[in-house]
This record gives C-alpha cells, sequence and structure tokens, in this order.
C-alpha cells in the first residue's frame, strides 16, 4: 500500500524561521511534520482558532526551550506551515498570531482565486 504524502509549503520566513531552531527541535519538528503529511496528529498540539479555522500549533518542549510551529492542514493542496519560532513566555506573543493570522489569510485568497 503507497502512503500519500501531502506536500509541505512554507508561507513567508517560516523555513528560514525552522531552519534557526536547535537541531534537536529541528528533527522533531520534521518527525512531527512528517506525520502530519501522512494525515496523522502530531504528538503534542493545540487548535488555534484565533488565527484561523482549522488552524494548528505543534508543541515542541525540548533543553533548548519550548518552539512552536503553526499550520493548517485542511486544505486539499498542501499542509501550509505558516510561522515557526521560539515561545519566550507563558503566552504566545501578539506579533507571533498577528504574523501567522496574516499568513493564513493571504493563503486563503490565494487559494480562492
Amino acid at each position: 500500500m503507497v502512503e500519500l504524502l501531502k506536500p509541505l509549503e512554507f508561507r513567508g520566513s517560516a523555513l528560514a524561521d525552522l531552519r534557526t531552531f536547535p537541531g534537536a527541535a529541528r528533527r522533531e519538528a520534521g518527525f512531527q511534520l512528517d506525520r502530519v503529511q501522512r494525515g496523522f496528529e502530531p504528538g503534542d498540539w493545540k487548535p488555534m482558532a484565533t488565527i484561523g479555522q482549522g488552524v494548528r500549533e505543534i508543541r515542541i518542549r525540548g533543553e533548548d526551550g519550548a518552539f512552536r510551529i503553526i499550520y493548517v492542514a485542511k486544505f486539499a493542496e498542501a499542509v501550509f506551515v505558516l510561522h515557526c519560532f521560539q515561545k519566550k513566555s507563558q503566552r504566545t506573543s501578539r506579533e507571533d498570531i498577528t504574523l501567522a493570522t496574516q499568513r493564513y489569510k493571504e493563503l486563503v485568497r490565494e487559494l480562492k482565486s
């Protein structure tokens, strides 16, 4: 049986931002995104409905800190990674939410046109 792997598309600076994660966090991010591409849930995630419908956040915790990947997988075209960042406090910063929301809105506009 051939497993279908949904393409992964990074929006804006998301891929460059992911590449700044420490090695262990980067490997974990790759593993979790691979799970999402195969149609499975990531190990640790939460919905981010404030950003957009179907948007989720993968949570990665390690010795180097807390890292987040905000993505949406509900579209047929691909798994879209909207934003990757290191979390500095308990609450996700307004800037991170605003950036992800902006990228989500741009994505929806592109997919509709």
